[in-house]
């Protein structure tokens, strides 16, 4: 076959592979997500740079900005409920539960301003997202070193209160597609506690309507995300934090299964 055959043959291929394989629309749009998001990264560096001339969680306005337009190319559709709910000034921590990459798009959705998160420390290697994120103030944590996770959460309390910001934690600390919540780290409550400042915990609907890794599924669809009532921690101590953990799971898994099943009625049966 001819070379200048190929493009004509494969933008022929491309909308027939779209239309019949579930597999290929799966890696397709997981591929373009990841790049899609390196080169909004790409753009959004020296914008930040210009903007605040370094590390600062003010550059997170310039992620918000830039993202919240993904979720229409992937064909997804997000529903916010509790709005009421979402303080407009921190300090306070954010707890969500975390199922993939995808979470990224609800996070923009809501973010409020000064509002940055807890990442692992593997993630400022990723290339041009890892240097926006630096740039934005997320905080790094070596989940394999406890004494490490541990004393960067402390620094990131007092941080927190100087500088009137939001955290938001994933405390199941890993993604998590079972169609259920995982048990909470109790790293998130422990800072809560620390700098006697309220949870708002937020829900993220189950992903297995439209995204099923195993199955290679990647199909439109709808993420629900539900802002629960802050849960206060002033008078509070350390022996109080397996408590207040507990509460939060169990807030948030009522949360889960209710939205997720809103969707499942309208979209058919939800896999675990």
């Amino acid at each position: 076959m001819d070379m200048w055959m190929m493009p004509p043959l494969l933008l022929l291929l491309f909308p027939l592979l779209m239309w019949t394989s579930s597999t290929f629309v799966f890696y397709f749009k997981n591929f373009f997500y990841v790049a899609w998001m390196m080169f909004l990264a790409l753009l959004g560096i020296p914008i930040c740079l210009l903007k605040s001339g370094g590390r600062d969680v003010e550059n997170m306005r310039v992620i918000r900005a830039m993202v919240r337009h993904v979720k229409y190319l992937l064909g997804l559709r997000i529903e916010v409920s509790g709005w009421e709910h979402l303080q407009t000034e921190g300090p306070y921590v954010i707890i969500s539960n975390h199922q993939s990459s995808l979470d990224v798009l609800g996070m923009m959705e809501i973010l409020p301003d000064r509002c940055t998160t807890i990442a692992k420390k593997e993630l400022v290697y990723a290339g041009t997202v890892g240097l926006i994120c630096w740039l934005s103030g997320i905080v790094f944590i070596n989940r394999k070193k406890t004494s490490d996770a541990k004393s960067v959460m402390a620094d990131a309390a007092k941080t927190m209160l100087d500088e009137q910001l939001i955290l938001w934690v994933f405390p199941e600390g890993t993604r998590n597609q079972n169609g259920d919540l995982l048990p909470f780290k109790k790293g998130a409550f422990h800072l809560a506690v620390q700098a006697q400042v309220p949870i708002v915990p937020v829900v993220f609907s189950s992903y297995n309507n439209f995204y099923l890794r195993k199955e290679k599924q990647f199909k439109s669809g709808t993420i629900r995300l539900k802002i629960l009532p802050k849960i206060e921690t002033k008078g509070m101590t350390s022996e109080d934090v397996s408590s207040l953990s507990d509460q939060s799971h169990n807030l948030m898994r009522t949360a889960f299964l209710e939205i997720s099943g809103s969707i499942t009625q309208s979209n058919g049966p939800l896999k675990h």
